[in-house]
């Protein structure tokens, strides 16, 4: 217990440093909200497996560190390079250790009001976006890593997309980490905004430059104006020997349509919350994953899609893939709420075990308290199957290829849904270099 509670005191130490070194920024608005954050924290504790919520997800092995707030660091264009898209030639932001890097990133001039920039740059110029908005739909009072995040808010991606504009190029965003060699705590806070009948599209990326051991804890807040459309994409790829705990909270207005794609490749533990609300009628929610586990690795993914309203529908599709000893954990729950008639919903969860050390823990959950709806969920997990594996080997194929083509068939099921193509066509890529051996 006295190593936890040291461990708080070093955060709140930290935060004592972070307050000093906002300068005017402390007497913002939102400086209010920081504080409150801490306090909460310093309320709050950390899971541990006897919660519920974190039963099967033991993150012993992050409170051993006492992790740094992490400092801004220079990269050169180079090293940056091959982490982008190159035929997609939107908007990039580079993120290094949290912290926004202009000389890195390329933002093109809007004149019709569409906003592409750092979060720090709104933070500093106190926007009226950012009032409305900016930690109203993640709850810092209950959960403490978002409580740490809110407290220590300082950089990460804005996107504002006005009535009636469409962004067309994505917006790709990386948030790269080097340690030299230190422990350190990154803390992207991002917040997407769309308003009326606008469109966006967007990538975010979290990946390291060495095999530092550090933590990324990052919040993301998405609000979905009426009939606007979101197409979000998160691209996990941190080291093996990172941490990555993450929260992405998204507001659906009437008529608006928010797909998600969240792929996990990296870190020694990850963790993905992901919640939706429905706040009026005739909205789509679409909840994409995959996972891929080798080593000790833990992946845990909880979601819960909030059916508030009628004449909604959501569609949940995760698939894991876990090989050695990894350990992965998907919990989902639908709430359908007794005045949101005519919901259509559907949850599914498939995994694939490659070895006997492998271990899943899988929940799909409904919870349906009006009459006139169409909801379904299901899970599965199993091996690979025999019989299409005889069928493959009959015809020629060795026994690791055939394995491959089995399990890029499955994973495709995902993949192959991305809009965009170069996206796809890099995991398509992934899936070949890991399984086609």
């Amino acid at each position: 217990m006295s190593n936890i509670l040291d461990i708080k005191n070093w955060y709140i130490k930290s935060f004592e440093s972070f307050e000093s070194s906002l300068n005017g920024e402390s007497s913002k608005p939102f400086h209010q909200i920081r504080k409150e954050a801490m306090e909460k924290f310093s309320q709050l504790n950390f899971p541990t497996t006897h919660d519920e919520d974190w039963r099967f997800t033991n993150i012993a092995p992050l409170l051993k560190y006492n992790f740094e707030p992490a400092a801004m660091a220079e990269l050169k264009t180079q090293q940056t390079k091959n982490f982008l898209f190159e035929n997609l030639k939107g908007n990039t932001l580079i993120f290094v250790n949290g912290f926004f890097i202009p000389k890195l990133s390329h933002v093109k001039k809007s004149n019709d009001g569409i906003i592409v920039c750092s979060l720090a740059n709104q933070l500093k110029n106190g926007s009226p976006v950012i009032s409305q908005h900016l930690g109203k739909y993640a709850n810092h009072r209950e959960q403490i890593f978002t409580a740490l995040s809110t407290a220590f808010t300082r950089d990460g991606a804005f996107i504002y997309v006005p009535d009636n504009k469409i962004l067309e190029e994505p917006v790709q965003i990386l948030f790269i980490t080097t340690t030299s060699n230190k422990n350190i705590l990154s803390q992207p806070r991002n917040l997407y905004v769309t308003g009326t009948n606008s469109q966006v599209s967007i990538i975010e990326r979290y990946l390291s430059l060495d095999d530092g051991v550090y933590f990324t804890n990052v919040v993301t807040e998405i609000y979905a104006g009426e009939n606007s459309i979101i197409n979000h994409i998160k691209l996990q790829e941190e080291n093996l020997k990172a941490f990555h705990i993450s929260r992405t909270e998204v507001d659906q207005e009437k008529g608006s349509n928010f797909t998600s794609y969240s792929i996990s490749l990296g870190g020694e533990i990850a963790r993905h919350d992901i919640n939706a609300r429905f706040n009026d009628e005739g909205s789509e929610c679409n909840l994409n994953g995959l996972f891929l586990l080798t080593g000790n690795q833990l992946f845990d993914t909880h979601s819960l899609i909030d059916h508030a309203k009628p004449n909604c529908s959501s569609h949940e599709k995760y698939k894991g893939i876990l090989d050695d000893t990894s350990h992965g954990v998907f919990n989902g729950k639908v709430i359908v709420r007794r005045d949101a008639q005519k919901t259509n919903a559907f949850q599914e969860n498939k995994n694939i075990i490659l070895s006997n050390g492998a271990l899943i823990n899988t929940k799909p959950q409904l919870e349906i308290f009006a009459d006139d709806v169409k909801c379904s969920h299901g899970a599965t997990i199993g091996q690979l199957d025999e019989d299409a594996m005889f069928y493959l080997k009959s015809r020629g194929i060795g026994e690791e290829k055939a394995k491959a083509i089995l399990i890029h068939a499955f994973a495709s099921d995902v993949v192959r849904t991305i809009k965009i193509e170069e996206v796809k066509k890099y995991l398509e890529e992934v899936l070949e270099k890991r399984f086609n051996k």
